[in-house]
């Protein structure tokens, strides 16, 4: 496991259009995200210690982002030749039997992750209204230990983005942003 951290990417970089399946037998794409919303994007699997440690917190938030009106996407991007446990059929099982509050789709070509810039497990973007990059960070301040989260720094950035009135530039609320840090995403060979 190579422990890689999220690079910096230009704050208001518009949103690459995607269109990818979903573990729910649907497609989902950028055009159903509703104008005027913001949204988070991260980049999960099953395999990596670092997604498995945050799961279940990654669960909660997106059932309080769904409160907020916000949407919430899962990508696995990782190649199921070399590693089974994020092919399809099993992303579907673990998506099912955590029942996961997000549409979580599967990037099976890798473009939409190279797309992005995403470069590890999990890789989080929040896009504002104007569905421009607003935050490229880490989910929490712990990482490992759910009892240890102080601040919720995602959630509180999808908010700050939510309640943004317009005026002025949405990025200068969002002012730390540390990047996220976990396993890189496994390239097809």
């Amino acid at each position: 496991m190579a422990l890689t951290y999220s690079p910096a990417l230009p704050l208001g970089t518009p949103c690459p259009d995607f269109k990818l399946p979903a573990l729910d037998g649907k497609t989902f794409g950028l055009k159903d995200i509703p104008p005027s919303t913001p949204f988070v994007v991260m980049f999960i699997c099953n395999h990596c210690p670092y997604v498995q440690a945050i799961e279940d917190r990654l669960i909660i938030l997106g059932r309080d982002l769904k409160q907020e009106n916000i949407p919430l996407i899962a990508i696995c991007s990782n190649s199921e030749k070399d590693y089974p446990a994020d092919s399809f059929e099993n992303l579907k099982k673990n998506y099912l039997a955590k029942q996961m509050p997000f549409p979580y789709l599967h990037d099976a070509s890798q473009t939409v992750a190279r797309a992005f810039g995403a470069v590890c497990t999990p890789d989080f973007f929040i896009y504002d209204k104007s569905h421009c990059l607003a935050y490229r960070g880490r989910l929490d301040d712990s990482w490992k230990d759910p009892k240890n989260v102080t601040k919720r720094e995602l959630f509180n950035a999808a908010i700050a983005l939510k309640n943004h009135s317009g005026s002025g530039n949405p990025l200068n609320i969002l002012a730390e942003q540390i990047p996220s840090m976990g396993c890189s995403i496994k390239w097809i060979k």
